[in-house]
């Protein structure tokens, strides 16, 4: 038996016989909430996950329902302010809600028969599939339930996953699994990985987004229908609070906002195949370290992360310094002829020069950008306009407003640019036609190598002069003038 697998039955004996000894001292939990000490304070209670609340590279609290309840908090306005309480597994998250310590629980909860009889949902505002995960190096895919007999299968604790196998279970009794109240769905899903256990059941966009880690992991059968995923509130939420929740969500699917949160934290999980992932991870190992003091050094210069820089030449040249296209762009960060005159560049395959011109050239698209836009979708227009010009991206944008959609938002502009081939768009853009799937492509490419260098090298923190200013040499006008016509 593997040695988790031991770890989390003799944990899940303890933790049973401590709900047995806590239900003796609490028989019945409160029904009603509890006032906070500031009426004006929501308190959301959610987990630490990749798609809940977790901090960012730069340091920064993020996640899909932390930007969520910024979101709501804000939509509702002074004097309302944001408290967020996190618990150490999912099994904890409703029962906080219920017993009022909680206003909003927010962790990506499924939508459940069960749970419609403890909790007010609100508004789905996403979709998720279960999938029985698994890791293709060791066993093969589970097609059918009798699959997973005789396997070590482990779930979260009190999620809808294991309502799943239950149901499974009512036509298969001899199926067992085991649940965790110490292991969350990402940790069992590194534990499939990296062998420890052979199944786990887990939502698909978080498989996918493990997937750019662990290309050995797979996806089976699915479990049932797909779930929708909303908020829970405690059953005696005042009817005008609740109204307040629909109507946020109403608003932020009609203006788009929803949409441009949802893919900034799964849009770029289906641009990859293992098969890419595997290459860059070895190449990682091999051709990275060569150059990983370049782009550091260059992070020191336009304070760009070194490793969005990394995932950039990565997605140029896969690192090859002596790499050409047809179209006669060469080195590490793929310059023109054009672009390397601009930033001084003398030869276009000396790595130090490459390097540092792209990440020059990146930081001058990203100033073209209107100042009004915030990151990430600054620097995901910018990544457009590094492989496809600022002029067809403006144009993009152009038919995003005319649209009714958001000209700001990297979501509403890439739908802009898949019109850019039509000519009831492109007749009427200043730059005409572009075949613009390729930018699109490539910036979710290059936000996708960005995220498995974020799991895998730590960010750079130069101890410079604090007073230091990031600049540079900036051509001239004329220079850049020359410049906004090559790229229209």
């Amino acid at each position: 038996m593997p040695a988790l697998l031991r770890k989390l039955l003799l944990l899940g004996a303890v933790a049973a016989l401590g709900a047995a000894v806590a239900a003796c001292n609490n028989p019945t939990p409160k029904s009603a909430p509890k006032a906070p000490v500031n009426p004006y304070t929501i308190r959301f209670v959610t987990i630490n996950s990749p798609n809940t609340y977790f901090l960012d590279s730069q340091n920064n609290y993020a996640g899909l329902e932390y930007d969520l309840a910024k979101q709501f908090v804000a939509f509702l306005g002074p004097p309302y302010t944001l408290e967020i309480i996190v618990v150490d597994s999912f099994s904890k998250v409703l029962p906080t809600v219920m017993r009022g310590e909680a206003d909003i629980a927010a962790a990506d909860i499924s939508i459940t028969p069960r749970r419609q009889r403890l909790v007010h949902f609100g508004p789905a505002y996403n979709t998720v599939q279960s999938l029985l995960v698994f890791n293709k190096d060791q066993n093969d895919a589970p097609t059918q339930a009798k699959h997973l007999l005789d396997k070590a299968l482990v779930v979260p604790k009190a999620t809808s996953f294991s309502e799943r196998l239950r149901e499974m279970q009512s036509t298969l009794p001899a199926l067992t699994w085991r649940e965790s109240d110490t292991h969350s769905s990402e940790q069992l899903i590194e534990a499939v990985a990296l062998g420890q256990i052979d199944f786990t059941v887990a939502d698909n966009h978080l498989l996918a987004l493990l997937q750019y880690h662990y290309p050995q992991l797979d996806a089976g059968m699915m479990l049932g229908k797909p779930d929708r995923i909303a908020w829970a509130m405690n059953k005696s939420m005042p009817p005008a609070q609740l109204k307040k929740i629909q109507a946020f969500f109403n608003t932020i699917e009609k203006n788009g906002a929803l949409r441009n949160l949802l893919d900034r934290y799964h849009g770029f999980t289906r641009r990859l195949n293992p098969l890419d992932v595997k290459t860059f991870l070895s190449r990682t190992q091999t051709l990275l370290p060569q150059y990983i003091r370049l782009f550091k050094d260059a992070q020191e210069v336009t304070d760009i992360d070194w490793r969005l820089l990394a995932a950039l030449s990565y997605q140029e040249s896969h690192w090859d310094n002596y790499s050409t296209s047809p179209t006669n762009v060469r080195g590490l960060m793929m310059l023109t002829e054009q672009t390397s005159n601009m930033m001084n560049v003398s030869d276009r395959l000396d790595p130090k020069q490459s390097v540092m011109a792209g990440a020059k050239f990146l930081l001058w698209l990203k100033d073209r950008i209107p100042e009004r836009i915030a990151e990430p979708d600054r620097t995901f227009l910018a990544l457009a306009a590094y492989n496809n010009g600022v002029g067809h991206l403006e144009d993009a944008r152009i038919i995003a407003q005319r649209l009714g959609r958001n000209p700001d938002s990297w979501a509403d502009v890439k739908h802009g640019l898949q019109l850019l081939n039509d000519p009831a768009y492109y007749v009427n853009a200043k730059h005409g036609y572009c075949s613009c799937g390729a930018p699109i492509i490539y910036t979710e490419s290059v936000r996708s190598y960005y995220q498995i260098m974020l799991k895998y090298f730590p960010p750079y923190l130069p101890q410079a002069d604090p007073y230091k200013i990031a600049t540079f040499a900036m051509p001239d006008l004329l220079e850049m003038s020359l410049l906004l016509e090559m790229f229209g």
